[in-house]
């Protein structure tokens, strides 16, 4: 990084300084500053660079995170995640992706979702995500106006979609009032919060008819706001889709005008190389999710074909139901070996294309590039601070190797979201986790019995 001399109005009246550890930037050629200092203003990072080259702003009232003998980097990016759904965390393991979805998963919903336990579900989902360094997310889910208030009670930045489904669904009884309810969301929400972005979230192209993704599209065009979707996710929703249209999915979609920037599709499991090709030329994300494919046995994306096509792509967990965790540390790990082994390549994907996944990917995925992802100066504060000082850590060659190949969640000491701190040596700031925890077990007792 390049000697940064700053300003004095750079410094007047910092609120927020990060220092002491080696800075992980994600800005692409950057190489690691060690013993780097950040100085964060309101909402933003104002310098970033050596401690040598930032002097220390002076001030009583200066918040100051020590980061000696760590990792700073840019919080992680969470592309694709059904927040509120950490209330059936282990309730229905080890079944098919339909079977758990129709038998299982939706008449669950049906008898227990509601405002309350959304938000509840969402708040766990959150401190989940924040005490292990997730400082975005990108939500699908039914009765979001509660994740909306979890989030932003919760301070994490995120893109919250509304679901739209053609059956019914929680708090819509008539699949016919599906489009209504997404345009009342959007409609109320879309000037609430910088932080917050509301969207769309059509299940699947299996699940929603032409007419209904035709409709989502035309709201997601009129406030400009993204369109998330299930794509290509296991081999039956391909071979329905072909027999349905004659085209394979990504293809069917793109007949509709569906594929453009802002769609964002996740798993994407059973690409071709022509769907790819077809996500790149049109500018939409895919969004990466290995432990959940795995677990549900949906198979394997062609995760090195897609990363090699450009296509803009991002690193999720899907929802604590079918994965069980929100840590993606973990799904880094995983998404590297998994691609390495599943193509007989130790270089099939590297551990800075998946850091990059988890961080500037998943936002320009979403969006959100010129806001989070890296940590420059002008870019959100939304920075995280790994300790190092643990066993399985030691020693460290390599900064980005150790994020992704040994690194964990737990690892997590500190968490800054629009400048921030939600969460300092690992105590939550704002948050009661064990009122939270004790509510969502109140309604996972219901939901047992």
């Amino acid at each position: 990084m390049k000697s940064i001399n700053s300003k004095p109005s750079e410094t007047k009246n910092v609120d927020l300084v990060i220092q002491g550890g080696t800075a992980v930037t994600m800005v692409p050629g950057q190489a690691p500053v060690p013993n780097a200092r950040i100085l964060i203003k309101k909402d933003r990072i104002v310098q970033i660079g050596p401690s040598t080259e930032i002097p220390l702003p002076h001030g009583s009232a200066l918040d100051i995170i020590d980061a000696q003998n760590g990792i700073i980097m840019p919080g992680l990016v969470n592309a694709h995640a059904h927040t509120a759904m950490a209330l059936f965390r282990g309730f229905a393991d080890d079944l098919p992706l339909r079977t758990w979805l129709f038998d299982k998963i939706f008449p669950a919903e049906a008898d227990f979702l509601s405002p309350e336990t959304v938000y509840w579900g969402a708040l766990m989902g959150c401190i989940e995500m924040i005490t292990s360094g997730t400082t975005c997310v990108a939500d699908g889910y039914f009765f979001q106006d509660a994740t909306i208030r979890a989030v932003d009670k919760c301070g994490i930045r995120a893109v919250v979609a509304q679901g739209v489904i053609d059956f019914p669904a929680p708090g819509i009884p008539d699949p016919k009032k599906n489009i209504r309810t997404a345009r009342d969301f959007l409609e109320k929400w879309q000037h609430f919060s910088e932080r917050i972005t509301p969207g769309l979230f059509c299940h699947s192209p299996v699940t929603c008819s032409e007419k209904t993704l035709l409709r989502s599209q035309q709201l997601s065009k009129d406030y400009d706001k993204p369109l998330q979707i299930h794509l290509s996710e296991t081999s039956a929703e391909v071979a329905e889709i072909i027999k349905r249209t004659g085209k394979r999915p990504t293809h069917y979609l793109d007949q509709l005008d569906l594929v453009d920037n802002q769609l964002i599709a996740a798993h994407g499991v059973y690409l071709d190389k022509s769907e790819i090709r077809c996500l790149h030329k049109k500018g939409a994300g895919i969004i990466h999710v290995p432990e959940s494919n795995m677990k549900l046995s949906s198979g394997i994306a062609p995760l090195a074909d897609i990363l090699a096509m450009g296509v803009r792509t991002g690193l999720g967990t899907d929802g604590c139901a079918s994965n069980n965790n929100l840590d993606l540390f973990g799904e880094m790990d995983t998404a590297a070996k998994l691609s390495k082994v599943s193509t007989g390549r130790p270089d099939a994907t590297s551990a800075t294309q998946v850091l990059e996944m988890a961080t500037i990917g998943g936002a320009a995925a979403l969006g959100l590039e010129k806001e989070t992802g890296t940590l420059e100066k002008g870019k959100k504060a939304d920075i995280i601070v790994v300790d190092t000082r643990a066993p399985h850590l030691c020693p460290l060659y390599n900064p980005v190797s150790v994020l992704v190949y040994a690194a964990c969640g737990a690892d997590v000491k500190d968490v800054v979201v629009d400048g921030t701190t939600l969460m300092k040596e690992r105590k939550l700031c704002f948050l009661d986790p064990n009122e939270i925890m004790a509510r969502v077990g109140e309604i996972s007792e219901k939901i047992r019995r």
